[in-house]
């Protein structure tokens, strides 16, 4: 498989994200979202919340490693992030909206960039030097791990105490 060609796999996988976890999430009552079935893991809800967030991060860093010449990239505390209300909640439409609309955008930005721009960097204060590839290959791996990790904890519900 070309570099391309792996490329547009992955770039598949941010493209089908939204609507599998809206498939996977949407039968589910609020307690079932809100319920942490596995200890130490977070909740369902919290799984949804943290993927808006994190991607809207990483859709940023991107732009800023499109834009900028090795542009330092800002790091957050994500477990601090899922303990706010907005990511506790038990409605999760508007961050399935959110992670539509951004993985609409974020599709886009990655079938657009040249050859070149592939190879461009920022400087990650935890993780060193990132290329967009890397970004590329991060996320889709990000968005299947959540995917695993809800499913886990559905799968745990009713097996807890």
């Amino acid at each position: 498989m070309s570099g391309q060609e792996a490329r547009e796999t992955l770039i598949g996988k941010i493209a089908a994200l939204p609507a599998q976890i809206a498939d996977l999430v949407d039968k589910f009552s609020a307690e079932e979202l809100t319920t942490a079935y596995i200890p130490g893991e977070w909740t369902v809800a919290q799984n949804v919340h943290h993927l808006a967030d994190s991607h809207m991060n990483s859709y940023i860093r991107c732009k800023l490693i499109a834009t900028e010449e090795t542009p330092t990239l800002k790091p957050y505390d994500q477990d601090e992030w899922a303990r706010f209300p907005d990511a506790t909640d038990a409605d999760v439409a508007a961050s399935l909206a959110l992670l539509t609309a951004l993985h609409s955008r974020w599709v886009i930005f990655w079938r657009t960039l040249s050859n070149d721009d592939w190879q461009r960097t920022g400087y990650h204060p935890e993780n060193g030097m990132i290329s967009l590839d890397d970004q590329l290959i991060h996320y889709a791996e990000h968005g299947e791990a959540h995917i695993d990790q809800i499913q886990r904890t559905l799968a745990a519900r009713g097996k807890e105490g």
